[in-house]
């Protein structure tokens, strides 16, 4: 079933399936359900230090190149650096971590999670003196140093918006691969999604369905009323239609589940396609981002006082 997947190509020339696993959220089952999406056909996972699953990934990994489920050449790995390792002298070791918990000798894609820098071990719940001053140039040119020595062999950005990405270009001698960011029907990128494709950076959307049961996310994007009317008419569940809309549009989708039903709903999205029609009614979905990231923005000490500032006003 890997051979009906579409790919896409990387600015680099490496192809990327253009449906990958979300890994984030729940850390149980992970190893699970990572072999039965291999046996479903997925061969792109996404994961990051953040998560907590570089681990269980790396087990299922290895426990599927032993049996001769699939091939270290036929799966795609994408792994994330969190805010608080931007010292040039942390990324190279928060690699050489992400390698060994994977169980690989290279990751394919490695992200700057956000564009911000934490103190050293914080995750999601920082203080007003917890920011530091952000310099992405010295962290992109640590990247573009393991890239060098093969540990990674893509890297990009998440969470960046169109002016956050021209102050990259200028200083970048590696064009970011990718840009992963929240897209789905209800908040489509409609300013970033052109620039993006503009520079040869593909868009990467994380909550493709709206990321409906965690804490920040909504059934909004299944239960939109033109979502569920096309559903209706091609036979297909909501978040099929979702799904085939991001790989239709030129982006990659990464949803999120390990309920062994709905990760192969999610993968049968390749056999058929929306009309221009169809296409038309999504693009007129008012549009909302629902993610505004208020954690990380702080009014005295953060590089962003405000969500809009976070969000250079593409709210």
């Amino acid at each position: 079933m890997a051979s009906t997947v579409l790919n896409f190509l990387l600015s680099t020339g490496k192809s990327i399936p253009a449906i990958g696993l979300g890994l984030g959220g729940n850390r149980s089952h992970v190893v699970e359900a990572v072999l039965q999406a291999i046996k479903v056909g997925y061969r792109h996972f996404d994961t990051a230090t953040i998560y907590g699953t570089e681990a269980a990934l790396g087990e299922a990994l290895a426990e599927a190149f032993k049996s001769g489920l699939v091939r270290r050449e036929e799966v795609f790995i994408t792994s994330k650096l969190w805010n608080s390792e931007h010292e040039p002298e942390d990324v190279l070791s928060t690699v050489k971590k992400s390698l060994s918990l994977l169980q690989l000798e290279y990751i394919d894609l490695y992200l700057i999670h956000w564009p911000l820098k934490f103190k050293k071990g914080l995750e999601f719940q920082v203080k007003e003196d917890d920011f530091l001053p952000l310099d992405i140039k010295a962290t992109w040119q640590a990247l573009e140093s393991c890239v060098q020595v093969g540990l990674v062999h893509a890297i990009g950005v998440s969470n960046f918006t169109v002016e956050k990405l021209t102050s990259l270009l200028d200083y970048a001698k590696i064009v970011p691969s990718v840009n992963q960011v929240e897209r789905h029907p209800v908040w489509q990128q409609k300013k970033l999604k052109p620039f993006c494709d503009a520079k040869g950076i593909l868009v990467s959307g994380w909550s493709p369905l709206g990321s409906p049961g965690s804490f920040y996310g909504t059934k909004d994007v299944i239960t939109n009323p033109i979502v569920e009317s096309i559903a209706k008419k091609h036979g297909k569940t909501p978040a099929q239609v979702a799904l085939r809309w991001g790989v239709q549009t030129g982006a990659i989708v990464l949803p999120r589940s390990f309920n062994p039903k709905r990760v192969a709903e999610n993968f049968e999205i390749f056999s058929w396609e929306l009309s221009e029609d169809d296409m038309n009614e999504i693009s007129r979905i008012e549009q909302r981002r629902i993610v505004l990231a208020e954690m990380f923005c702080n009014p005295t000490s953060g590089p962003y006082k405000t969500v809009q500032e976070l969000w250079d006003g593409d709210l």
